[in-house]
């Protein structure tokens, strides 16, 4: 794993095609540090930690969630600190941790090569509601560090949350900009409400699960073309 460092107080991991292992977020405040999403599963929040290690950094204190999927909240256990989740995204893990049964597992194993990759050799599946959940939006300061995390319409999930930096003009989008799994097809209408979003974010840097960092223009064009 390779970590980038945007600036003085924004950092982000490299994205894994393989494992479909998104890219996660760190936000180094005065007081307390926060991560953008927890991960697939507890190897990676681990190789995240390793990377922070090397640099330095202090461990999260809290985690933000992008919206409910696996590859983005299935490693909440293993985090530290507290997890923070919309209550939409709550509510789909606890619907998903209710609906358990040894079946359920087995067809969630089989829904992507990936999955079955990152929980390879039995590798147990744990899943965890967050600690702390908001509606609409949320609005943190770690420290010469503001935050702000607020529900967003998006075609790939009715969850998603947006995590704004406004001082240091970036936002972390997640997945937001896909279609849906797994048939990825893309919603025009939902689409359009998420340009929208995007038009009045006033940001220069856009950085998602699963792609190279954009700028507005870049991420603008990319979602006008679709």
């Amino acid at each position: 794993m390779e970590l980038f460092q945007l600036d003085e107080r924004i950092y982000y991991s490299a994205y894994e095609e393989e494992r479909d292992r998104p890219a996660l977020g760190y936000l180094l405040g005065d007081d307390y540090s926060i991560a953008i999403d927890a991960g697939h599963s507890d190897d990676h929040v681990k190789e995240f930690y390793e990377e922070l290690n090397k640099r330095k950094l202090p461990l999260p204190s809290l985690t933000i969630i992008t919206h409910w999927h696996w590859d983005h909240s299935f490693a909440m256990h293993a985090i530290n600190g507290l997890s923070i989740a919309d209550k939409k995204t709550d509510d789909y893990l606890k619907d998903f941790i209710e609906k358990r049964t040894e079946e359920s597992d087995k067809l969630f194993l089989e829904l992507d090569p990936s999955i079955a990759l990152e929980y390879k050799d039995n590798k147990p599946i744990i899943v965890r509601q967050a600690d702390i959940v908001f509606e609409g939006s949320l609005h943190l300061n770690a420290g010469n560090l503001k935050v702000e995390a607020f529900e967003a319409v998006s075609p790939h999930t009715d969850d998603a949350t947006l995590i704004m930096i406004p001082e240091h003009r970036t936002v972390f989008f997640g997945d937001a900009m896909s279609g849906v799994f797994p048939s990825w097809i893309t919603d025009q209408k939902l689409l359009d409400g998420f340009i929208e979003t995007i038009e009045a974010i006033d940001a220069d840097h856009f950085i998602g699960g699963h792609w190279p960092i954009f700028t507005k223009q870049e991420l603008l064009a990319e979602l006008k073309n679709r």
